[in-house]
């Protein structure tokens, strides 16, 4: 009999979770009504924002955080190409043009000194980013003072891609703050660190934001007469004054997610913990795990080691024989700009070298708060005896 599988990830749904969500089902409103408020208050109150705005999706909150910026047809997008697609997708949404900044090999982060090099020379040709997407791998934090120092010195606005990163901090900053940012993404799938089965929330300091954000969500309505721009016919009026889109999270998702934040540090503990125990038992085989900066903590979404040997074939063998122990290890990430759709815009293997060097020999191992002993240790020993 073969062993059971263990997934990269999972949710942890407790009894509670069930309990709120099923007294959201029994309530007046399952779709629009007061809990999505209170999630979006109770997620700025942990990240200290003065805003959020709950989607259906982060994807759908990275789409509406560049229209909240105004980034428009023909101007430009940078991210990592170390990310899941929709960190540069986004920007396509609203007809700009995509570009990506390398990594640092050591962090997996997009690399500071790679931007700034870039920044000068798309300041020389006049092809500055309108918009740059930081990703914060694995849930920890890109080098954000830095960043938002260059922002400054070259006028983009900044999203931080932080779907992994929720409970983590930069400088004593918790992730979301947007010390350092116009607008935070924080992804609640449920692989994520909490999770609201599907969702995303999108936190922001600038009210203005916010209010867009709100409106570009809910089909780009606008309910409150006192903002009309035609003179209401009646009480039941509303206008849509922008093309926005049904991106609104529903009342048992917000209850599901908003449930799951009472657990938030005890996720992040589990999390460290687990990433302890990897590292004090795996660190003298011929791999090493991502750094993490001194002044970042990191949520640890994901367990990511990368394997000294940077042969492609021994990379696959590694990763096959994991899979056939029932291991769910899996590659975050190909980079985004060797997809065929961004191949077919022009883009082509060595364009980013270190992001390519990263994903022939990157592997994400389980971890999620209650993964076993047993099953952690099982990932050490079969992972401890294909590299011997």
């Amino acid at each position: 009999m073969s062993n059971p599988f263990i997934p990269y990830g999972r949710q942890d749904i407790n009894k509670d979770d069930i309990k709120q969500v099923v007294k959201i089902l029994k309530s007046d409103y399952i779709t629009q009504g007061p809990i999505i408020e209170k999630f979006e208050k109770a997620i700025s109150k942990i990240v200290k924002s003065r805003h959020s705005v709950a989607c259906n999706s982060a994807t759908s909150a990275l789409h509406i955080a560049c229209m909240a910026l105004g980034l428009k047809e023909g101007e430009r997008l940078w991210t990592t190409p170390i990310t899941f697609v929709a960190s540069a997708n986004c920007g396509l949404y609203c007809g700009a043009v995509v570009d990506f900044v390398d990594i640092d090999p050591d962090t997996g982060l997009l690399c500071c000194k790679e931007l700034e090099k870039k920044l000068k020379e798309a300041k020389s040709s006049g092809t500055l980013p309108r918009v740059l997407v930081p990703v914060h791998l694995a849930g920890t934090s890109c080098d954000m003072p830095k960043i938002y120092e260059l922002s400054k010195q070259y006028g983009f606005s900044i999203i931080e891609d932080a779907s992994h990163a929720i409970g983590g901090d930069c400088n004593n900053y918790p992730v979301g703050s947007c010390k350092y940012s116009d607008i935070t993404v924080f992804s609640l799938h449920p692989v994520k660190i909490i999770t609201s089965a599907e969702g995303g929330i999108a936190t922001t300091n600038n009210f203005d934001i916010a209010n867009k954000m709100k409106y570009l969500r809910s089909h780009g309505i606008v309910k409150d007469k006192n903002l009309f721009i035609n003179k209401p016919e009646g009480s039941w009026s509303y206008e849509q004054q922008y093309l926005g889109y049904n991106y609104r999270m529903s009342e048992v998702h917000a209850a599901l997610g908003l449930n799951q934040l009472k657990r938030l540090e005890t996720f992040i503990n589990k999390r460290n913990q687990i990433i302890k125990y990897y590292k004090d038992n795996i660190s003298h085989l011929p791999l090493k795990f991502l750094c993490v900066p001194k002044n970042v903590r990191s949520s640890y979404h994901l367990a990511i080691i990368r394997l000294n040997n940077k042969d492609s074939d021994f990379h696959s063998y590694i990763f096959d024989n994991l899979r056939k122990e029932n291991i769910g290890v899996q590659v975050h990430y190909t980079p985004v700009h060797l997809q065929p759709y961004y191949k077919n815009e022009g883009y082509s293997q060595g364009d980013f070298p270190k992001s390519e060097e990263y994903s022939r020999n990157a592997i994400t191992l389980p971890i999620f708060p209650t993964i076993s002993k047993e099953s952690i240790n099982r990932v050490i020993s079969v992972l401890g005896n294909l590299l011997k």
